[in-house]
C-alpha cells in the first residue's frame, strides 16, 4: 500500500495563527462599533503576540502597530470614519491580505507535494522533506517541529504498509516507532550485543522526546498564555533529529528489501 491511498480523508487541525487574526480582527471591529469595552487586555495580548511572530507582524495593519491599546486605536479609528459600516470596511479591507496569507501556509504539517515524495520512499525523497522542515526554522519553528515529528510518523506507516504490519491509525508515535523497530529488527530488546542496545536503545528515547517536544511546543495544538514558545534552535534540533532518524530507517528498510531479492 503507498503512502498516496493513506488516511487521505483526514480534516487539517486549524491554524493557531488564523484564529488570533482572526481574534484580533473582530475584536478590533467590535470596539469601533460600539462594543468591545472589557477586552483591553485581549487586544494588548493578541498585539504581543502576532507582533512577535515573523510570520504575522509585516502585514498586521499599521494600526495595529503604533496603537499600543485600544484606547489608542479609539482614538485613531473616530476620527477616520464616523459611520460604524466605513469602520467596519476599513479594518476588513486592512486585515485581509495577513488573513489570506496565514490561511494559505500549511495547515498540516507535511503539504500534498510532501506526501507525493515520500510515496516514492527513498533517502533521496527523505532529505527533501527533512530540508523543507529545515527551511521552516527561523520563520515558523512552532510548524518544524510539527512538521518533523510527522516526517517521522510518515515514514513509519508507510513501512509498516511495506511491510504488512497492522497498527491502530491514532497510535501515537512511541508506539508506531516501536512496531517500526521491530519489523525492521532495530529493536534493542532484539539485540545481545550492550553497544548495540545502548544505541537502539538511544534512538528510541530519541523518538519519544521528539513527541514530547511536538505536544510540548508544536503548533499542531493550541496553546495558553503561558505557553513556552520554541526558538529557531529548538526547531533545528527537532528537525536535525527526525531527519536522521527517518534516514536511519530508510536505509535499514531499504537493506532488508535488497537482501530478501
Amino acid at each position: 500500500m503507498g503512502l498516496a491511498s493513506v488516511r487521505p480523508g483526514l480534516v487539517p487541525a486549524p491554524d493557531p495563527l488564523v484564529a488570533k487574526v482572526e481574534s484580533l480582527q473582530n475584536l478590533l471591529v467590535s470596539f469601533a462599533t460600539g462594543g468591545g469595552s472589557n477586552q483591553y487586555g485581549d487586544y494588548e495580548e493578541l498585539r504581543r503576540e502576532l507582533l512577535s511572530s515573523p510570520i504575522t507582524s509585516p502585514g498586521l495593519p499599521r494600526f495595529v502597530h503604533t496603537c499600543r491599546d485600544v484606547s489608542q486605536f479609539w482614538q485613531f479609528i473616530k476620527y477616520k470614519y464616523r459611520t460604524y459600516a466605513e469602520r467596519r470596511e476599513y479594518i476588513w479591507d486592512e486585515f485581509r491580505p495577513l488573513l489570506e496569507l496565514v490561511e494559505a501556509r500549511a495547515t498540516t504539517p507535511l503539504q500534498p507535494s510532501d506526501q507525493q515524495v515520500l510515496s516514492r520512499l527513498s533517502p533521496e525523497s527523505v532529505q527533501t522533506v527533512w530540508q523543507r522542515a529545515l527551511d521552516r526554522r527561523i520563520s515558523d519553528p512552532e510548524g518544524a517541529i510539527t512538521a518533523a515529528r510527522s516526517l517521522l510518523e510518515t515514514v513509519c506507516k508507510h513501512i509498516l504498509d511495506d511491510l504488512s504490519v497492522t497498527y491502530d491509525e491514532s497510535g501515537d508515535l512511541p508506539k508506531l516507532y516501536r512496531l517500526t523497530s521491530e519489523a525492521l529488527n532495530i529493536a534493542p530488546s532484539q539485540h545481545t550485543e550492550q553497544v548495540f542496545k545502548q544505541i537502539l536503545g538511544g534512538c528510541t528515547s530519541v523518538v519519544e522526546g521528539l513527541a514530547a517536544l511536538r505536544n510540548r511546543l508544536g503548533d499542531a495544538h493550541g496553546g495558553g498564555r503561558a505557553r513556552i514558545r520554541p526558538a529557531p534552535r529548538h526547531a533545528q534540533l527537532a528537525v536535525n533529529l527526525a531527519g536522521a532518524m527517518t534516514s536511519f530507517l530508510v536505509a535499514t528498510w531499504e537493506a532488508r528489501k535488497n537482501a530478501s531479492t
